[in-house]
């Protein structure tokens, strides 16, 4: 069942910050942006976020695999990107790298207390940290909800990857991460085609490469590909279900890398290893799109 249009309603300041990203990505092809690097750590934004509407957060949860009344009272962690990701975008203003190549490399999120869902979020973006090796850059963001009760309540850390240089072709091509063979599976989903439009329709994030074909087929893909986060939130959900009985204030931390575009259409499975380590991929021994590591309440390093 298709998520409806009207939820869009509710996207503005994301759809805001990105539409100021790409004038700013256009202006900075045109040599009309700033080339220096900006002062680190970057300058903090913040916003009150109003409390997130009820039909809103149940059509995302379920949308992930999730169950809608596990989340009575508080909200999912993983819906962060819905109200953070507008002040992210907007820690980028200025840096001088190629933008329109950014691309979605991973996410840490700390989950600390639950987030009331009754209640306005007190927000802060900042730009933490550019890993620059004359490769590639890795911007480092990090996105703090407060609520009444916890000045840090969910703490993620965002991570961006910029290419800045070519790719040396010396004849060796980098192995990418395989979902390992002794893995056990826990979860199996069908993705349809439009799940990236779905999942952008619910937090705000219209990418094109994630729901225009022939935006993604001019990136390079054979079609669209799901958003990072909405296989980081699948993965999410299916732990809740397959390992905590369906707990969701179970997970402390989750760790993951998005190690490969999951292309749309996809069947694909969520595995778990020996020591809390999880890969979303198409079987054991093949390749992966998720490599992480989570932890519980109670046991968190």
């Amino acid at each position: 069942m298709a998520v409806p249009s009207r939820f869009i309603l509710h996207q503005g300041p994301v759809l805001r910050a990105l539409s100021g990203a790409a004038v700013a990505a256009v202006r900075q092809r045109l040599g009309q942006a700033p080339t220096a690097p900006p002062a680190l750590p970057g300058p903090e934004i913040r916003a009150v976020i109003p409390p997130r509407p009820p039909a809103l957060v149940r059509a995302y949860v379920r949308n992930v695999g999730g169950e809608p009344s596990a989340y009575r009272r508080t909200l999912p962690s993983h819906l962060f990107p819905q109200w953070g990701f507008g002040l992210a975008a907007r820690t980028l203003t200025g840096i001088p790298y190629p933008m329109l190549r950014v691309m979605n490399g991973g996410c840490r999120l700390e989950i600390r207390s639950p987030l009331p869902a009754d209640e306005p979020l007190h927000v802060t973006a900042r730009l933490e940290d550019i890993d620059d090796d004359g490769r590639r850059a890795v911007l480092h963001q990090r996105v703090v909800t407060a609520s009444s009760s916890d000045t840090e309540a969910l703490v993620a850390h965002l991570y961006a990857i910029v290419p800045v240089a070519a790719a040396k072709r010396d004849g060796k091509r980098k192995e990418r991460p395989r979902v390992p063979q002794d893995v056990r599976e826990v979860g199996f989903w069908r993705i349809n085609a439009r799940a990236g439009l779905d999942f952008a329709k619910l937090t705000g994030d219209f990418n094109p490469v994630h729901w225009v074909p022939a935006y993604a087929r001019s990136m390079g893909f054979a079609n669209v590909i799901l958003h990072g986060f909405a296989t980081m939130a699948r993965a999410m959900e299916g732990l809740h279900r397959a390992l905590f009985v369906g707990d969701v204030a179970a997970i402390a931390t989750f760790d993951c890398k998005f190690t490969r575009p999951l292309v749309l259409p996809a069947k694909v499975g969520l595995y778990v290893g020996d020591h809390n380590d999880v890969y979303v991929g198409d079987a054991p021994g093949g390749p992966a799109y998720l490599v992480g590591t989570f932890s519980t309440q109670g046991a968190r390093p």
